[in-house]
């Protein structure tokens, strides 16, 4: 039986690669910071149906030791470093603990990988974030990098020292640039959530309006059960590589606005209030990503429309706020 290891198991994306390797068959153990443990409830409702099939250890990614000594204790086949700051608009607020926190978390695991389980395969999450200010579109595994956040500064440094891993070291290391991937499990400070829970309140006579930053911002959206089945098929591959994942369809954040609430029979424009606070330093217009390279080498390809998604996040914040 393989053994996995997840740091950021109890994010959207972590729990969703959770139950793909429980399905195919693994041994699945999950890194969660102290507080998860004292607040299962708050920190761990992603999880809570699967919990008792996880091996849950306790671990700062801020500590080397405690990442070290899980390493060694696990001994993983396959280790998913998916745990991270990752929300783009707090990274301006505080982008020392942004970057420390990624930087450093990423390269404690590949460290104790490689002093530990120098076999394990291991994955980095990117994001299309590290592209940034771009001067093309779509983009593609060969687009320069131009981090326009933050996060995105950070996520530039781990994909690099990833690759050093890989180069310097012959470690099974790769990164996976995935673009924006959402769900009902996204968190509920992300602009796709913000709008879904919004136009589930205000169907409900819960809220009376909804505030947003740029409505003219462009993402490529996509469903995050779909790209964990990516993140799986990258270290099935006989040679590391890096790959972008994205739908190579993009949509402003007024289109996700309208098909969310025109889903329950609203006119956004009856509630929406634009707040200049909200808008990013130094914004990101548009990104648009090229999956040529996985839908080829790694036979991946989406099964959830951006109409689909909207409409599957509306639904399931009606069912929770009626409640």
């Amino acid at each position: 039986m393989k053994k996995a290891l997840i740091t950021g198991i109890t994010g959207q994306d972590g729990s969703y690669l959770s139950e793909l390797l429980l399905e195919k068959g693994y041994e699945v153990h999950g890194v969660v910071r102290r507080v998860a443990l004292e607040h299962p409830q708050a920190r761990m409702w992603r999880i809570r149906q699967i919990l008792d099939r996880l091996h849950i250890h306790s671990a700062s990614m801020e500590s080397y030791a405690s990442i070290f000594n899980i390493v060694s204790e696990v001994k993983p086949d396959e280790c998913y470093h998916l745990a991270a700051q990752s929300y783009v608009s707090y990274s301006f607020e505080d982008e020392f603990s942004t970057i420390n926190t990624n930087l450093n978390g990423t390269h404690y695991v590949l460290s104790a990988i490689k002093r530990q389980a120098p076999d394990c395969r291991f994955y980095f999450a990117g994001s299309s974030e590290m592209f940034g200010k771009v001067e093309e579109a779509p983009q593609n595994e060969k687009t320069p990098f131009h981090p326009r956040s933050p996060y995105g500064l950070s996520k530039m440094a781990g994909f690099e020292l990833t690759r050093n891993y890989r180069e310097a070291y012959g470690i099974f290391a790769l990164s996976g640039i995935l673009f924006n991937h959402e769900s009902p499990r996204r968190g509920a400070e992300f602009v796709t959530r913000k709008i879904s829970s919004a136009a589930a309140k205000i169907k409900l006579g819960i809220d009376k309006e909804i505030r947003l930053g740029n409505l003219e911002a462009k993402r490529d959206w996509g469903h995050a059960r779909d790209y964990v089945q990516a993140m799986w098929l990258m270290l099935q591959q006989d040679e590391p590589d890096d790959y972008v994942i994205a739908t190579g369809k993009s949509h402003s954040v007024k289109d996700f606005l309208a098909t969310a609430f025109n889903h329950v029979g609203l006119d956004h424009r009856e509630y929406l209030v634009v707040d200049e606070q909200l808008y990013r330093p130094s914004e990101v217009i548009i990104l648009q990503g090229d999956a040529s390279k996985a839908r080829t080498k790694l036979k991946w390809s989406p099964t959830v429309s951006f109409e689909e998604l909207a409409k599957e996040m509306v639904e399931s914040d009606l069912e929770y706020y009626s409640k």
